[in-house]
């Protein structure tokens, strides 16, 4: 139930800012945010070795969350966090066919793309502006998405560049209405002593190419247990 928006270009102020929050089940064991030795800055999944969201100092930037459909995920397919390291590292990845179904936004610093491999492999051009990414289709935003979509909207235009109205936007745990029986799922920070929002990321991408990365990781009650802040230069 991951959730993120993106502002690609979007401000002549900022190259790129990207704001989510990565929904897990508490028990999966990961690493905290941090450089690796190739040059990738990223939290690690240390059961399958990738990561869920990425940058590097080439000005690279990778995002994957879950795609649901009936049917999956099954576990003899490839993780899908290959596609986020491999992107950075500048490999060719793995066939996206061969990889349960996924949203994937990637960007560097001419361009920025959504691909998709359901229900065909598929790599969407993105504009100028302010995306989303969940669980659904690309094309049916949920109602999260659209609210944390319009709460980077809002910082964009306040001018600021204090991080913490983002932390705040991605904290809400307010119930959507009409969300049916996944309701509880419904809010953008999900709390949830089995499966819930594990960590918040904030990037800043300045257009001088002065850049930082803060991950805010929390437990199973929803607390805050630990920060980490990375500043670098694209």
């Amino acid at each position: 139930m991951c959730v993120a928006a993106a502002a690609f270009r979007a401000h002549p102020r900022w190259r790129l800012v990207v704001i989510g929050n990565r929904d897990e089940f508490h028990e999966r064991p990961t690493a905290p945010l941090s450089r690796w030795e190739n040059g990738v800055i990223a939290g690690r999944d240390l059961q399958a070795g990738g990561t869920w969201l990425g940058v590097n100092e080439a000005g690279r930037f990778a995002l994957v969350t879950n795609l649901r459909v009936d049917g999956f995920p099954r576990p003899e397919l490839a993780s899908r966090g290959a596609l986020v390291t491999d992107w950075l590292a500048g490999h060719a990845s793995a066939a996206p066919e061969t990889m349960n179904p996924f949203n994937l936004f990637m960007a560097d610093a001419g361009a920025a793309w959504h691909l998709t491999n359901h229900p065909e492999t598929r790599s969407i051009p993105l504009g100028h502006g302010i995306h989303g990414l969940s669980n659904g289709p690309h094309e049916q935003p949920w109602g999260k998405t659209t609210a944390l979509e319009t709460a980077l909207g809002r910082w964009l235009e306040s001018g600021k560049d204090d991080p913490q109205p983002l932390f705040a936007a991605l904290a809400d745990r307010s119930e959507l209405p009409g969300a049916g029986p996944e309701r509880r799922f419904s809010p953008v920070f999900i709390r949830n002593p089995l499966y819930g929002t594990r960590c918040s990321t904030v990037l800043l991408i300045a257009a001088d190419g002065t850049a930082r990365i803060i991950e805010r990781r929390f437990d199973a009650e929803g607390d805050t247990t630990g920060e980490t802040a990375i500043a670098f230069t694209v």
